[in-house]
């Protein structure tokens, strides 16, 4: 096969930022009147999640500490449903992997798979919720506010689903999914929400948004009454802001890594325009003909979930599975979609070949084709001539390096860590 040269952009994108995140949750406690609604002694539940969030460990510490200054005894609980083998110990790794810890956040990790029966909803069935939030004095719900991977509305990934899902355990996540398949993410979410909100001491929400460039751009605190409309106005901010691979109909998209802390899914459904949930209708056109996904991040613990979003993968990628935990999440969440394993090649020239012919592709050194590291980091991207000689506002990209090969070795393998902005170069 004659494969397509590549060339390296950068995408220059306008992104807020947060300056001082010490002072930003300082001042959230100001304005929600914290240090009088928490009286000393007091027990708070933090919640964490399994998602990489650039910051989450600096803001979890300031809400640590600012907690101490009011005297309160703060402890932090995953909230991650049925991730990390739906273990205590497994959920305990998640957030080590995430850099989560006793030692960087100046608290204890208190990780249970045990849930108490708040009630029951309107459809009939019980609204589990696990102990160490139901039997705190407080609970402050912390999560990154975004699109979700699955499900489209006014309230997609983040305070109310770490409350319905993340907090619910094991246990409960599997039973919101179910409800959620029948009758709908937004109605069951905003639902159960309320009734979480009436029955577990939740004291405040504080949401994250990031920025293109996967930087702090928002952090926001609500009282309890105001997380719902708090976090649609967010939602609103963060898909403004979401990082996009910016061109359509391309043939072949390269991705070198998949992985729970890059998103709930693997690879974003948001970024790939690929959702495979039986809930919601597949986005029309398909922005990518074909996929090819390469390998595996080692803080998945082996969940490969999303690996069936991709058409191509490689053997490199399958041999790290854990199809018990893959399996889990996947039976939990109500897609066994997203845990199909694709055709596996152990050779990404041979892979990109099948995926090219596959696109319907005539003239092979003309493919519209896109590499990128992964799915949350797309400030650099590698594309094909075909696709830099189409786009008509040259001026919104930096080219960092000229056309090249793609860049095999004698094994028919590419490099990684070609997404180093300082070190990146076509060898």
């Amino acid at each position: 096969m004659e494969y397509p040269k590549i060339l390296m952009i950068r995408q220059d994108v306008d992104a807020p930022k947060v300056p001082d995140i010490p002072r930003a949750i300082q001042d959230i406690f100001y304005k929600l009147h914290l240090g009088s609604a928490i009286k000393p002694g007091a027990r708070v539940a933090i919640t964490a999640g399994s998602r990489g969030v650039r910051d989450m460990v600096s803001v979890i510490r300031e809400i640590v500490r600012n907690l101490k200054l009011i005297g309160a005894v703060p402890f932090v609980a995953p909230a991650m449903g049925s991730h990390g083998g739906a273990t205590d110990e497994g959920q305990t790794e998640v957030l080590e992997s995430l850099g989560i810890n006793r030692e960087t956040i100046d608290a204890p990790i208190l990780s249970s798979m045990e849930t108490d029966d708040i009630g029951q909803n309107k459809y009939g069935a019980s609204v589990l919720i696990g102990s160490d939030f139901t039997r705190a004095d407080h609970v402050i719900v912390l999560n990154r506010i975004k699109a979700h991977t699955d499900f489209k509305g006014n309230i997609e990934s983040g305070l109310y689903k770490i409350m319905m899902i993340g907090m619910g355990k094991h246990a409960g996540a599997a039973l919101a999914h179910r409800l959620i398949l029948k009758h709908g993410f937004e109605e069951v979410v905003t639902n159960l929400g309320k009734i979480i909100l009436s029955k577990v001491p939740v004291v405040a929400g504080v949401g994250i948004v990031e920025n293109h460039y996967d930087e702090t751009a928002i952090i926001d605190g609500f009282l309890p009454n105001d997380i719902l409309s708090g976090e649609m106005r967010l939602l609103r901010e963060s898909k403004r802001m979401m990082a996009r691979i910016p061109f359509d109909d391309v043939d072949v998209l390269i991705v070198d890594e998949m992985g729970k802390a890059i998103s709930g899914t693997g690879m974003d459904t948001n970024v790939i325009n690929r959702i495979f949930h039986q809930a919601t209708p597949e986005p029309s056109p398909q922005q990518f003909k074909r996929i090819y996904v390469r390998d595996l991040t080692e803080d998945t613990h082996g969940n490969a979930i999303g690996i069936g979003l991709a058409d191509f993968t490689s053997t490199r990628l399958v041999s790290k599975i854990d199809f018990h935990k893959m399996r889990v999440n996947c039976v939990t969440g109500t897609t066994p979609e997203k845990g199909r394993v694709p055709l596996a090649y152990d050779r990404d020239d041979d892979a990109i070949a099948d995926a090219i012919y596959n696109a319907g592709v005539i003239n092979t050194k003309y493919a519209r084709l896109a590499w990128i590291k992964n799915t949350l980091e797309l400030e650099h991207l590698y594309i094909s001539h075909a696709i830099w000689d189409s786009v008509a506002d040259k001026g919104k990209f930096q080219l960092i390096l000229p056309e090249s090969p793609l860049p095999f070795d004698a094994e028919g393998n590419l490099p990684f860590g070609m997404f180093d902005k300082k070190t990146a170069q076509v060898r």
